[in-house]
């Protein structure tokens, strides 16, 4: 695996940190090289919060970036927000739950992929795990690390809410499992090339 970096944006409020945590753990935990930086909005909840993360096996030279390998907008004022990060080499991934027009997506881009994940989380799991389904989706579009050592992660993450309803740890996987399936289908269905 050469250096992924990735840019993941969301509403605050939507997790897209916790998301940015557990991967960076999961990649440090695998013996790679990783780097995370939180962006947050001016508002803890209602700002758009950006993570900037960058996995490599090897050193990996600068701590910021100007374009993405991947950018996932999880909110219509994020895409907006990451359009800067994205060229012709970047997988533009944005969730298909909100109206968004063409022209407000990237104007060069290897691939836009249009992803259900409010839609998918709300009709078959639960909203509060929507954050992990987009996690599911990251690891099957960047490979970034190992689904099972994202899986210890999560748990070493959310350990002390799974304690309290061990009823969490098994939705959890589940939206693991329900990311993926969405990022292949997406995969699948080719994605709107404009670069």
């Amino acid at each position: 695996m050469s250096l992924i970096r990735v840019a993941l944006a969301g509403e605050g409020g939507q997790g897209v940190q916790v998301v940015a945590e557990i991967l960076t753990e999961a990649a440090y935990n695998e013996k790679k090289h990783t780097i995370y930086i939180p962006n947050f909005g001016l508002e803890q909840r209602g700002g758009v919060s950006v993570a900037f993360m960058q996995v490599s096996d090897e050193k990996i030279g600068a701590p910021k970036f100007h374009k993405a390998d991947i950018v996932v907008a999880l909110s219509e004022r994020a895409v907006s927000r990451t359009l800067q990060y994205s060229d012709e080499n970047t997988v533009y991934v944005y969730d298909s739950s909100f109206n968004i027009s063409p022209d407000e997506l990237p104007k060069k881009a290897k691939k836009i992929i249009s992803l259900p994940a409010v839609e998918a989380t709300k009709k078959e799991l639960h909203p509060r795990v929507f954050n992990i389904v987009v996690m599911g989706a990251v690891l099957e579009f960047t490979k970034m690390v190992s689904f099972e050592m994202a899986k210890e992660a999560l748990i070493s993450k959310l350990a002390y809410k799974f304690e309290k309803d061990p009823k969490l740890k098994e939705l959890n996987f589940k939206a693991l499992e329900l990311g993926k399936e969405l990022a292949e289908q997406s995969l699948q269905e080719g994605g709107a090339g404009n670069g």
